[in-house]
């Protein structure tokens, strides 16, 4: 009746039980990537949603990030989910998807590369910089959350 749940889904003594701070952090992936698009939906409405998926078929170039960010979209959650797992690649593509997107995002902005939903308004280029690592600032301390503790980075190993 003492066993405790172990990560990949086993009751089996061979690995270790998930660390809070990796479920914490897998867990806030999954939620906020789920919230923010259902936010987004529910923000545009059916119309606009749909006005959107039909602009980005319009050129190959807008077809293309249209794609990309839905692969960052599910890679995101398939990281989320090997993070949990205590899979070592799951934190690393995350730490890679966030560098992209943040790499991505600060171009888009700063020169208003469509699709605007990937850009971020501000007066200058300080106030835009300044709000979009606020906007990234959840997924550094996730990052944190599977690399900086202890009991994280051993669950990795």
């Amino acid at each position: 009746m003492s066993e405790v749940f172990r990560g990949g889904g086993t009751l089996s003594g061979d690995r270790m039980a998930i660390p809070v701070p990796v479920l914490i952090a897998g867990s806030a992936v999954i939620a906020t990537r789920v919230l923010s698009v259902l936010l987004l939906a529910n923000e545009l409405g059916y119309e606009e949603v749909m006005n959107f998926i039909h602009r980005s078929a319009q050129s190959w170039d807008s077809t293309l990030i249209f794609i990309a960010s839905q692969l960052i979209f599910f890679l995101e959650l398939r990281c989320a989910i090997a993070m949990i797992r205590g899979r070592n690649w799951g934190r690393w593509t995350f730490l890679a998807t966030q560098v992209v997107v943040l790499l991505y995002m600060m171009v888009a902005t700063l020169t208003g590369i469509y699709p605007e939903i990937f850009s971020i308004s501000g007066e200058d280029n300080v106030r835009i910089i300044s709000s979009l690592i606020a906007q990234k600032l959840p997924d550094l301390l996730v990052l944190l959350l599977v690399f900086v503790p202890v009991s994280s980075r051993h669950y990795y190993r």
